[in-house]
């Protein structure tokens, strides 16, 4: 286990660690307003992504002083660039994929710590308070001008199956609609929506807590998705594995559901049955919020809502937020992504993928490269059948690029140059039309093609370019001489 598995183990001993680097962290005591400024500071400062140009890989950012507030900060942007995830995990970039694979194959699960240990429960502010108000307490951001409210981003949504009491841990579009009320929009095929089906099939409310401001381990390691972790499968415990600690969680004070124990803010609520509001209804935008493909999503007509019964914080609470095209995504949903499909691949094809990346471009979700070494003749072929693994390992993927142990897969400049020099359309080429992706893909829609045939169906593809192996000797890259570089740039770093 290394120093960093051992010392990080809340938002503030995370942002302890980037204080460390000269470049991880940034703050600013310039009043901010929530309301649009704050992701606007940051979509120049470090959002990058698919985010608008021009923006580009940045620090973290904190704000000090948030207009409205006086005893919280914000902090943004906190896993937006993958060299920080990786020195908030102890390893390097490329081998995270690696590290979180090696946490769901050894979970540890999260424990349940008397409430005077739970740090999250310093303050209390229940919905039967005089004047409570979720705004008055917390400064929800909103992304744009244009979002159909303020939005908590980077929520942590914990509750149990009604039937089995198992768990799940997810996150989810969260939009404050009242003093008292909370809409949350579900994915379709999300285990947290499978259990408020239960419940409201039982004509019952769904208790949920809503953590934020938590270990940067347990947000990625709350990405994962079936068939990694099926229903019934804690995430929780793979932030266990990841810090070789359970994740500590304490019981609600208002509802009968766990939050996290070490969370900055927990929010305690229940999922009201045959309740629904439209996103919008305060703002009519007909717009959601900037969600990860770069596009801003359609408010929906009806979504489910959350009574929020009281919300809990540490002293002097950090909300953390992000921007939804920023390359926080890309680190919480990719990374898991990246897993999962070397998971998948290492146990039907041992030793052939070397190694996988979901770069930006891709969202996290859309994109995936794989890097693979043909050793023999009979490798030849076995590159798309690991593309088709990938698909069945994560099944929102897109496109898969496959590419040779020569190429750099995360330098997306080397996967372009081997796609100019390897590849050819009409043999390079897999298509897989009619297969269900994700509904936030604005192509994936028949208005964009006659092939789809209902939004969020789209034509899976596979660019192939690698070298066939019989063609391996024309394909050699230039060979140069092996140097010390360090005799004429003393301290340079290969």
């Amino acid at each position: 286990m290394s120093e960093t598995q051992s010392t990080v183990t809340d938002l503030r001993s995370a942002l302890a660690l980037l204080e460390q680097y000269g470049d991880e962290l940034i703050e600013t005591n310039e009043p901010v307003d929530p309301i649009a400024e704050l992701s606007g500071v940051y979509r120049y400062v470090g959002a990058h992504g698919t985010v608008q140009r021009p923006t580009r890989v940045g620090p973290a950012m904190m704000f000090n002083k948030v207009k409205g507030y006086d005893d919280m900060r914000v902090v943004i942007g906190v896993l937006s660039s993958r060299k920080r995830v990786a020195r908030l995990f102890g390893t390097s970039e490329e081998q995270l994929a690696f590290m979180l694979k090696d946490a769901v194959d050894k979970p540890i699960a999260p424990i349940v710590v008397p409430r005077e240990q739970a740090a999250c429960q310093e303050v209390v502010h229940l919905a039967t308070d005089p004047g409570f108000d979720i705004l008055k307490i917390l400064p929800a951001p909103t992304n744009t001008p244009e979002d159909a409210g303020p939005y908590f981003t980077l929520g942590m949504c914990y509750a149990a199956d009604p039937e089995t009491g198992e768990h799940d841990v997810t996150i989810h579009r969260l939009c404050v609609q009242s003093k008292d009320e909370i809409s949350m929009y579900f994915v379709p095929g999300r285990h947290l929506d499978t259990f408020r089906m239960k419940a409201e099939a039982a004509g019952k409310a769904l208790p949920i807590s809503i953590s934020i401001g938590v270990d940067p381990a347990i947000e990625i390691g709350a990405c994962f998705e079936p068939p990694t972790t099926p229903l019934g499968f804690d995430e929780l415990s793979i932030a266990g594995g990841l810090r070789n600690k359970a994740v500590e969680l304490v019981d609600c004070l208002s509802v009968n559901a766990r939050g996290i124990a070490n969370a900055e803010v927990v929010i305690e609520g229940e999922l009201v049955p045959n309740y629904r509001v439209r996103e919008d209804q305060n703002t009519d935008t007909g717009k959601a919020m900037p969600e990860f493909p770069g596009y801003t999503g359609e408010a929906k007509a009806a979504v489910p809502v959350i009574k929020v019964k009281a919300i809990t914080h540490r002293k002097h609470p950090i909300l953390q937020t992000c921007i939804g095209p920023s390359d926080e995504h890309t680190n919480m949903a990719g990374i898991p992504t990246e897993a999962s499909i070397l998971q998948m691949v290492e146990r039907a094809l041992p030793g052939f993928v070397q190694n996988v990346h979901c770069p930006s471009p891709g969202t996290g979700k859309y994109l995936a490269v794989l890097q693979v070494k043909k050793r023999t003749p009979a490798d030849e072929g076995r590159q798309r059948q690991a593309a088709l693994l990938a698909f069945s390992a994560f099944s929102e993927l897109k496109h898969v690029i496959l590419v040779d142990e020569d190429v750099e897969l995360f330098d997306m400049n080397d996967v372009m140059w081997a796609m100019t020099t390897r590849y050819q359309g009409d043999i390079s080429t897999v298509f897989i039309p009619g297969v269900r992706c994700h509904p936030l893909d604005p192509s994936s829609d028949p208005a964009f093609s006659p092939s789809i045939r209902d939004h969020g169906i789209a034509c899976k593809t596979i660019f192939d370019c690698t070298v066939p192996w019989a063609l391996k000797a024309n394909f050699q890259r230039s060979q140069f001489l092996e140097v010390d570089v360090n005799r004429f740039i003393p301290g340079f770093n290969k």
